[in-house]
């Protein structure tokens, strides 16, 4: 595709700035996103000093709220009829359990059920693209992640890493579900794990700081968003822009459908066929 118009959320600072600028300077169109007026500025600015091209647009909007994701959606799709590629990069950890406008466990709500809900809203915008991408950032933390249908939102246990590695677990479960759903339809599904990188999120909820560079942890993330290679592969989890084996739940059919199913239905919306 010449010059595709890619959507990264979180796209203010970390990994997902990373990423925006690393598309621009390969000739992508970028939509920037990020809650914060000043660091979005921020990015912009840095993207256009990489590329020499400003983006888009620039995005402003909570991920924790149901509703912003659903203006979120309204305005991209009246401003931007196709889409090419969509990275839902937005993370958060959560040291406590803190509920959402909805009544939702925040984390839970931003990492999976955000990214969720707005894929669906713009799915009539990359059904457009003659090559729509879906790219979900998960993390290698998945693999240790516990799923408890009961507990999936802290409702009797909380406990932060924990919380962070079930949503990154999400990511991976509703992208082998979305994959075979829209199979016929030509969008692609991914996942990854960016790596271990020493941004705020890691500082934060793990303590600690990571071996691989920004330009190594949105690698991947670039490479699934406009390699070639990869324009029909759909349902993979990647790192280091190589397939790589995912959670056992993964191939589990019965466990992502209900999933997805659940969350669907935690965001008010009907579950694709």
């Amino acid at each position: 595709m010449a010059a595709p118009l890619v959507l990264v959320t979180g796209s203010s600072d970390g990994i997902g700035r990373e990423t925006a600028c690393i598309l621009a300077e390969r000739g992508a169109r970028v939509i920037l996103h990020g809650r914060d007026p000043q660091r979005l500025e921020a990015a912009a600015k840095a993207v256009d000093a990489r590329s020499g091209s400003w983006p888009v647009a620039q995005e402003l909007a909570d991920l924790a709220s149901l509703e912003t994701v659903r203006q979120l959606g309204a305005r991209l799709l009246d401003e931007f009829p196709r889409i090419d590629v969509l990275v839902n990069n937005a993370g958060v950890i959560m040291p406590r359990r803190v509920l959402t406008p909805e009544g939702l466990e925040t984390t839970f709500v931003v990492n999976h059920l955000a990214p969720l809900l707005l894929t669906h809203l713009l799915l009539p915008a990359l059904t457009e693209s003659p090559q729509g991408r879906i790219v979900n950032v998960s993390s290698g933390v998945q693999m240790g992640a516990r799923l408890d249908w009961d507990n999936l939102q802290g409702e009797k246990h909380f406990e932060s890493r924990g919380a962070y590695a079930l949503s990154k677990l999400a990511n991976v479960l509703f992208t082998t579900e979305l994959a075979r759903r829209l199979r016929s339809t030509g969008i692609t599904v991914n996942a990854l794990q960016p790596g271990v990188v020493s941004t705020k999120l890691l500082r934060a909820g793990f303590g600690g700081h990571g071996s691989d560079s920004l330009a190594e942890g949105a690698a991947t993330s670039v490479h699934l968003a406009l390699a070639p290679e990869v324009a029909q592969t759909t349902g993979a989890y990647f790192h280091r822009s190589k397939p790589l084996r995912t959670n056992p739940l993964a191939g589990e059919r019965a466990v992502t459908s209900r999933f997805y199913e659940l969350s669907c239905q935690l965001v008010g919306i009907a579950p694709l066929p």
